[in-house]
């Protein structure tokens, strides 16, 4: 077993601060709330759900405008949003 790199966050605290990202911009969390089905309660409720992070990630990926500029925020690279995306699904 290899040693865990510990100056990278883990995917779901990449998710969770991805998802405080989506969600600082209205007009991106309305957007959110609609593709999912969500309501801001379930999103709430949810938000520790590696499938609910994965699905923030996956919304993220499906548009790399957002997917480059939450990167950027959270000074990361992109493809690290789209690894944890995967390492949440599996």
């Amino acid at each position: 077993m290899r040693a865990r790199d510990t100056n990278h966050p883990d995917a779901a605290t990449l998710a969770l601060s991805a998802l405080a990202w989506v969600l600082s911009d209205s007009q991106r969390a309305e957007r959110l709330l609609a593709l999912t089905g969500l309501d801001a309660g379930e999103l709430r409720k949810r938000a520790m759900d590696p499938a609910l992070q994965a699905a923030v990630l996956g919304f993220l990926g499906s548009h790399e405008p957002d997917l480059t500029a939450c990167a950027d925020a959270l000074d990361i690279a992109p493809h690290a949003l789209v690894t944890a995306q995967r390492e949440l699904e599996a």
